[in-house]
């Protein structure tokens, strides 16, 4: 009696799990490549991260509010460093880890600007764990979409090296700092690769 119960509610759950698989297999069908990937600046209109295509990109989730914060200071001048060379920092500023992250995107731009003098792009406030990361960040740390490089972001600061062609070719932690050997080598790879 008891494995016809068993056996029923598994035949009636069925259709649900056919149909949450499918949709999964859409949702991450839908977005073949980062470049396909919609984000939304601090000043103007949303766009998609194919702006940046033939660029190296430095994806990092920031707060201002944090132990690393200082960590835009280093971001500034590697990008002020390469950017001639095609580098291009992207901050998207998150308040997921212990809410270091409270202001609105106005305010956030402005602490950026005047206490490091900011001037890579800085992109609206965004989720990057939980239950609905952004579809930047679950491109990022999906298995499927990023099998190198793929994971929970640990921390804010997490950092994600893309190549000209738009696939993450390095991961480093909040501990690794703008200036960390192993970044810059790879930074230093990826801009020298056309």
């Amino acid at each position: 009696m008891r494995i016809r119960k068993t056996v029923g509610w598994m035949l009636a759950l069925l259709p649900v799990l056919v149909v949450a698989d499918t949709w999964a297999e859409e949702g991450s069908a839908q977005v073949k490549s980062l470049y396909d990937i919609v984000v939304e600046p601090m000043a103007g209109e949303s766009i998609t991260l194919e702006s940046y295509k033939g660029k190296v990109l430095l994806i990092v989730n920031t707060a201002s509010k944090c132990g690393f914060t200082g960590q835009y200071d280093g971001l500034q001048k590697l990008y002020e460093t390469h950017k001639e060379k095609g580098l291009v920092v992207l901050g998207f500023p998150s308040n997921d880890f212990l809410r270091q992250e409270p202001g609105s995107n106005e305010e956030i731009q402005s602490f950026c600007r005047l206490n490091y003098g900011v001037t890579f792009p800085m992109f609206k406030k965004l989720r990057v764990k939980g239950d609905e990361p952004h579809p930047l960040y679950s491109f990022l740390t999906s298995e499927q979409t990023n099998p190198g490089f793929s994971g929970k972001i640990t921390w804010n600061f997490n950092k994600f090296l893309v190549n000209r062609e738009g696939h993450v070719v390095a991961r480093f932690g909040s501990r690794a700092k703008p200036d960390n050997g192993e970044l810059l080598t790879a930074l230093s790879t990826a801009l020298n690769t056309p």
